[in-house]
């Protein structure tokens, strides 16, 4: 089991973009993509590709704006794919997300092997 202290995500309406028909990673997402990976250097490779993981977000919202909680999943997911810490985030099979109270800004991340 790891538990990663990380900064509040982008919501998936700003960490993706799309030009006509090509969606891609807008530079505010590359940059969170990559403060993660520096975040979890010392996770990378903690999970084979086989293993099937649970993932729990504490979730400490920076302020007292109505915020749909599912848009952090994507870019978390994503970043953590990235920095490498999973292989890819199909192996996933348990996902859950709480609201906390307290406006800090950041997530606690719990990821754990299923037995």
């Amino acid at each position: 089991m790891i538990i990663i202290d990380l900064p509040w995500p982008p919501s998936s309406n700003t960490y993706y973009r799309r030009n006509g028909s090509r969606y891609f990673i807008s530079t505010k997402g590359q940059n969170y993509r990559n403060s993660i990976a520096w975040f979890c250097h010392k996770h990378r490779g903690a999970f084979g590709a086989t293993e099937r993981l649970k993932l729990s977000i504490l979730a400490y919202p920076p302020d007292k704006r109505k915020r749909d909680l599912d848009n952090l999943f994507k870019s978390v997911l994503d970043s953590l794919q990235y920095a490498n810490v999973f292989v890819d985030d199909s192996q996933i099979d348990e996902l859950s997300i709480r609201r906390m109270p307290e406006f800090q800004g950041y997530i606690l991340i719990t990821l754990k092997k299923i037995k």
